[in-house]
């Protein structure tokens, strides 16, 4: 068999040449020529072959220790990444001037690819079918072994449609059922518990409705729940006043075209608003339940204004609503204290604990911030230099000068101008013309800087238990190297929670980097898929490079057959605001390649699950996976075994 390696140049395609209807007859010296194009062809298609024992050989090492239902797709894995060392576009037009497969498929079944364009290759050539001795895993089965590890790890297919969606419940999901059912009822199959927020208490509540949504709905809805790990996140600010604002909709010319709505109900047992995003009012519940549909509440808000509220009651039975509707036609202040009176006779009460006004602090080009070791509440100060603390002290010993950092997705950008154990100074070089606002809890990102830090953090193993508790899959967060993974599959050993799916977060540039080695730690466990956290990672890696890190995590994982959750600000505006962008729509029909697309939070997230579950439906007949060319990819190498 020859040994030369598959060609760089490009070699012309024979043209056939017609004349009216009737084709010119090939001369002799066309035959020969296309003779000796697919002898050529064929030769470096036996080059890729002989690289597939060899990487094999190379990541012997690695194959070890895949779990046995595992093999096939670790191999075929290995052979794909074989294969995707050479810059493949040549052969791919050469191939596809005879109408023969450009190799722009061959992900979940390389091998047999490979065997199958040879075979087609010497029939072309001998006028002869010889079916191939088949090896690695057989073209149908590659797809097959996806979908069926997809419903594993995800649950059973959608109606209509192959891919799932997944939503961050927000922290109103474990008081609010009727939230919880809604989401389950516009298309939502997984619903994702962010351990960062919230406690034990609250995640027991979440699963709980959940399950109910899915008992009553007649559905399956899977429970993922998220590890904080140790991701540097802004600390906390001073809380601002208890005040609400209740602003009516106004035109252009400041006219109002829209009384603002809030709910009053029973501060000893809450209901969920009638409405996402609509604030709620608590108040004595021995005062609500004397309130009539069409009462009239008057007060002063907390500047001393007069106001006037009109009650509409909500609920099944006009004579027990379960609470009101307040609707007011000027901005009106609500406080804590607030008394609130009954028009026309003396039964007032006071409105009950409001939460306070979340704080930011606004930031402008030019602008100096302080990121502090300290993270006790930062005062939100008129003047002076604003200061917010960072929840990973080991930057401060890493940081110099002349380095960026990313603040909340990248959303704003500044650079290092001093440095200090407790202190660092960062000059705002982007954000919003007009200033862009940084709150607590918010992502800090400093590309370029290592630290030396775990990927399960101790709070991470304690909530394990929980997880393993309440989950049917765990999310990984901030893994870099394999043995965070092969922490993780040993704490659940250890709780006994190897039944639980893995889903391993890519979401640094060093897990981008080691991603076959972690795909092969992974499939020692049983149940496992990939997350592509976009947000993360275009700012570990700049967002110039953000498409062309799916391409390749979509590749690779689809060589692994591993299912794959497409995240990260998708249809965020929709979400957050009610209103989508023509971008984010694109984004989300371009998801249905992944096997699931998650959702984050918002006060309109039930529109959103609506919106992406019909967009998923439509594309479902147009779109699987994808038809690409193949440069070549030097992202990934062997390493040495860990000890």
């Amino acid at each position: 068999m020859p040994t030369t390696e598959p060609r760089t140049h490009i070699r012309q395609p024979i043209v056939a040449i017609t004349v009216g209807d009737d084709p010119v007859p090939q001369t002799q010296s066309d035959a020969e020529y296309a003779r000796q194009q697919l002898l050529e062809i064929r030769d470096d298609v036996d080059a890729l072959l002989r690289r597939l024992p060899e990487a094999e050989s190379t990541w012997s090492h690695w194959l070890a220790d895949v779990a046995p239902q595992y093999q096939s797709s670790a191999r075929n894995m290995v052979q794909y990444w074989a294969i995707r060392q050479c810059d493949l576009r040549e052969l791919q037009a050469r191939l596809s001037s005879f109408g023969l497969s450009s190799l722009g498929r061959s992900e979940p079944h390389v091998e047999a690819t490979l065997h199958l364009v040879r075979a087609a290759i010497c029939a072309t050539l001998d006028d002869v079918w010889h079916q191939p001795i088949m090896g690695g895993v057989p073209i149908n089965q590659g797809p097959e072994l996806l979908q069926q590890r997809t419903r594993e790890l995800l649950g059973p297919d959608p109606a209509d449609r192959t891919t799932r969606i997944m939503v961050t419940l927000p922290s109103a999901a474990a008081t609010d059922a009727r939230l919880v059912r809604s989401l389950v009822e516009q298309g939502m199959n997984v619903a994702r518990i962010n351990c960062a927020h919230d406690d034990a208490t609250a995640w027991r509540a979440m699963a709980q409705h959940v399950a109910q949504a899915a008992a009553s709905t007649g559905r399956t809805c899977m429970i993922a729940m998220d590890l904080g790990g140790p991701k540097l996140r802004t600390g906390p600010l001073e809380p601002g006043p208890r005040v609400v604002k209740l602003k009516p909709a106004k035109n252009a010319l400041g006219q109002i075209v829209g009384v603002a709505r809030a709910w009053l109900t029973a501060a000893e047992s809450p209901t969920a608003p009638p409405e996402p995003g609509m604030v709620s009012l608590p108040v004595s519940e021995q005062w609500l339940t004397r309130r009539h549909d069409g009462d009239i509440v008057h007060l002063r808000d907390t500047r001393g204004a007069k106001r006037r509220m009109v009650l509409s009651a909500v609920g099944q039975s006009a004579s027990a609503p379960e609470g009101f509707v307040a609707t007011v036609e000027r901005t009106t202040y609500l406080g804590a204290a607030t008394m609130l009176q009954v028009e026309g006779d003396q039964d007032a009460t006071p409105l009950g604990d409001i939460p306070p006004i979340e704080q930011s602090l606004v930031l402008h080009r030019g602008d100096i911030l302080e990121l502090t070791k300290d993270c006790s509440p930062a005062p939100v100060l008129d003047g002076g230099i604003p200061r917010i603390g960072c929840t990973l002290p080991e930057l401060f010993d890493r940081a110099c000068v002349g380095q960026t950092v990313h603040l909340d997705d990248g959303r704003i950008r500044g650079r290092i101008v001093d440095t200090g154990p407790e202190v660092l100074r960062l000059q705002i070089e982007h954000a919003a013309d007009g200033g862009s606002r940084l709150r607590a809890g918010k992502g800090v990102n400093v590309p370029g800087i290592e630290l030396a830090i775990p990927a399960l953090t101790d709070k991470d193993i304690a909530d394990l238990a929980a997880v393993v508790e309440l989950a049917d899959l765990v999310e990984m967060s901030f893994a870099r190297e394999p043995s965070d993974i092969a922490q993780l599959l040993d704490e659940l050993a250890r709780l006994g929670g190897r039944s639980l799916g893995v889903v391993l977060k890519v979401e640094t540039r060093q897990a981008f980097e080691h991603l076959p080695q972690l795909l092969l730690t992974l499939m020692r466990h049983p149940r496992v898929g990939v997350m592509i956290a976009r947000g993360d990672l275009a700012v570990e890696c700049g967002y110039e490079r953000l498409a062309e890190l799916q391409e390749e995590i979509l590749w690779l994982c689809e060589a692994a057959h591993l299912p794959v959750i497409w995240a990260t600000q998708v249809l965020e505006q929709l979400a957050r605001t009610g209103n989508p962008s023509r971008a984010e729509i694109s984004d989300a029909a371009m998801s249905e390649r992944a096997e699931c697309v998650m959702l984050n939070k918002g006060p309109h997230i039930e529109d959103a699950v609506g919106v992406l579950d019909d967009i998923l439906k439509r594309m479902a007949d147009h779109h699987y996976k994808k038809t690409a060319l193949l440069p070549s990819l030097h992202s990934w190498q062997p390493e040495p075994s860990p000890t």
